[in-house]
C-alpha cells in the first residue's frame, strides 16, 4: 500500500474513542468511515443501567486540547476535588485528589459520545448505524457487514482499519482467527456491578456535595457516586457475584432493604427507588483484556478497550483510550504519514502502558473499597502529600502521576509508584514517625531513599 492521506480510514466502533479518532484522521485530511453495530444513540434511548459515569481527567482533556474540544467537553462536566468518603457510623471525611486547584471531572458517557459524534460530523465524518461486523477479508483488503435495521450499504475497502469496538471487539475476534501466533488473555474480577440513581431533592438541588465522587467503602465491597448535570448522582454498587454478602444472596425486595439499610444507612435516604432499580438494572461483569500483536503491517490496528480493556476503577478507561489517538497523531507527523513507521512505533509505546494501568486499576479496587476507611493507610497518604509539598519534581503520588501528569507513561508510573511503595512501607516502620512525619528532617531522610 502507498503512503499518505489519499488512503480511506475505515473504523469500527463508533464510541468515545472511535468518534474521537475519526475527529483527529479527518483534521488530517483522510476520509474517515465509521461503522457501529448499535443505532444512533442520539435518536434511540439508550438502554439504562449498562454505563458507569466516567471520570475525566488530565490525560484525556490532553487529547480532546489537541482537536480544540475540550472547552466543549468541560461544559457537559463537573469537577470532583477529591474522595468523599462516607463511613458506616455516619462520618465523614473529604481527601483531596492532589493540590489544590487539581481535579477529575464527571460526565455522562452517553452525552459524551453523543457530543463527539456531532463534532466527528461537523469534520467531515461519515458515521453509519446498525452495521454488524461480518467479516475482514485480509487478502482482498474488503469488510463486510450486516445491517440490522434492513438497509443496504456495499462493502468497504478497508484502507487502514482501526478496530475500536470495545472490550468484546468482532473486528478483535476477526484479527485474532487469522493470525497464527496471536496472544490473548481475559480476566474477571470477582466483583460485578450495578447502577442506582440519587435523584434531586424535592428542591431540585444536589442531595449532597456536587464537586466529590462519593465513596461508601465496606472492605470487601462499595458504593460510588458521582454527579449529575441534572443534579442527580449516578450510583453504581461494586459487589461480589458469591459468597456471604454478594449478588446471589439478595433474592428478595426484604433482602436487598434489609443490607441497604445495615451497610449504607446514609445513602438510603437518598435512594427512593434502590429497591425497584436493583432490579430492574442489569447487574454486569468487569473484564481486563490483554493481546499482541495490535497491528497488521500498515493497515490494521486495536485502539481503546478492543486493544485493552481495564476495569474502572483508577478511571483511567477513557483516558487511556483517548491518549491512544493522541500519541498516533503525534506519531503521524514523526513519520509524516508512513503508516508502516506509525502503528509500529504505536504499538511499541501503547502496549507495555495499557498492560501498566490495566495493572494499576485492578490495585486501585482494593485502595477504594478497603484502603480509603484505613488510618493507616490515609496517615501514610499525609506523608506522601507532604513530600509531593516540599519536594515536588522528586515524589509525585502515585494517583498523581496516573491522573494529573500526563507527561509520565503508564508503565513508568507503575514503576515510580512501586518503587515509592516500598520505600513509604519502610517509613512506616520508622520509630516515633507518628509524632515526627512533618520535620524537615524526616523528610529529607525519605527523599533521600528515592534518590
Amino acid at each position: 500500500m502507498s503512503s499518505g492521506t489519499n488512503k480511506n480510514i475505515t473504523i469500527i466502533g463508533a464510541g468515545l474513542v472511535g468518534s474521537l479518532l475519526s475527529i483527529y484522521l479527518a483534521r488530517r485530511g483522510y476520509k474517515v468511515s465509521v461503522y457501529e453495530r448499535r443505532g444512533d444513540m442520539r435518536r434511540e434511548r439508550m438502554s439504562a443501567g449498562r454505563s458507569i459515569n466516567l471520570a475525566l481527567s488530565d490525560r484525556g482533556l490532553l487529547a480532546l486540547e489537541k482537536m480544540g474540544l475540550a472547552e466543549a467537553i468541560r461544559e457537559i462536566s463537573i469537577p470532583m476535588h477529591g474522595r468523599f468518603i462516607h463511613h458506616l457510623d455516619g462520618t465523614t471525611a473529604f481527601q483531596p485528589y492532589g493540590k489544590e486547584g487539581q481535579y477529575i471531572n464527571s460526565v455522562s458517557r452517553g452525552t459524551l459520545n453523543t457530543k463527539l459524534m456531532d463534532l466527528a460530523e461537523e469534520a467531515g465524518v461519515s458515521i453509519y448505524f446498525n452495521e454488524k461486523l461480518d467479516k475482514i477479508d485480509w487478502q482482498q483488503e474488503r469488510i463486510s457487514f450486516e445491517n440490522t435495521a434492513g438497509q443496504s450499504i456495499p462493502p468497504s475497502q478497508t484502507g487502514i482499519l482501526f478496530a475500536a469496538d470495545g472490550a468484546f471487539s468482532a473486528a478483535r475476534l476477526q484479527h485474532q482467527l487469522q493470525h497464527d501466533q496471536f496472544n490473548y488473555s481475559q480476566y474477571y474480577i470477582d466483583c460485578g456491578y450495578k447502577e442506582l440513581t440519587i435523584p434531586p431533592t424535592a428542591e431540585g438541588e444536589f442531595a449532597m456535595e456536587k464537586n466529590a465522587l462519593h465513596i461508601w467503602p465496606r472492605k470487601d465491597y462499595m458504593l460510588i457516586a458521582l454527579p449529575n448535570l441534572d443534579k442527580s448522582f449516578t450510583c453504581t454498587l461494586f459487589f461480589p457475584f458469591k459468597g456471604e454478602a454478594s449478588f446471589e444472596k439478595l433474592k428478595s425486595r426484604d433482602q436487598v432493604k434489609t443490607f441497604f439499610e445495615k451497610t449504607f444507612p446514609d445513602a438510603v435516604p437518598l435512594m427512593p427507588d434502590y429497591c425497584d432499580e436493583f432490579f430492574a438494572n442489569p447487574t454486569s461483569s468487569l473484564v481486563t483484556v490483554k493481546c499482541y500483536p495490535w497491528i497488521r503491517d500498515d493497515r490494521f490496528a486495536l485502539i481503546g478497550d478492543a486493544a485493552h480493556a481495564i476495569v474502572p476503577f483508577f478511571g483511567q478507561g477513557m483516558n487511556c483510550g483517548f491518549e491512544d489517538c493522541r500519541v498516533l497523531d503525534e506519531l503521524i507527523d514523526k513519520h509524516q504519514h508512513n503508516w508502516t513507521a506509525i502503528l509500529k512505533e504505536y504499538q511499541e509505546l501503547r502496549k507495555p502502558d495499557a498492560d501498566a494501568i490495566a495493572d494499576l486499576a485492578i490495585n486501585n479496587f482494593t485502595e477504594m473499597r478497603e484502603k480509603t476507611a484505613d488510618p493507616v493507610f490515609l496517615f501514610q497518604k499525609k506523608i506522601e502529600a507532604k513530600l509531593h509539598e516540599k519536594y515536588p519534581e522528586e515524589w509525585i503520588p502515585a494517583y498523581s502521576q496516573v491522573t494529573f501528569s500526563p507527561h509520565i507513561r503508564y508503565s513508568e508510573a507503575l514503576r515510580r509508584g512501586q518503587a515509592q511503595e516500598a520505600i513509604m512501607q519502610q517509613v512506616m516502620r520508622w520509630p516515633g514517625i507518628e509524632q515526627h512525619w512533618e520535620s524537615d528532617e524526616t523528610l529529607s531522610s525519605i527523599i533521600q531513599l528515592i534518590r
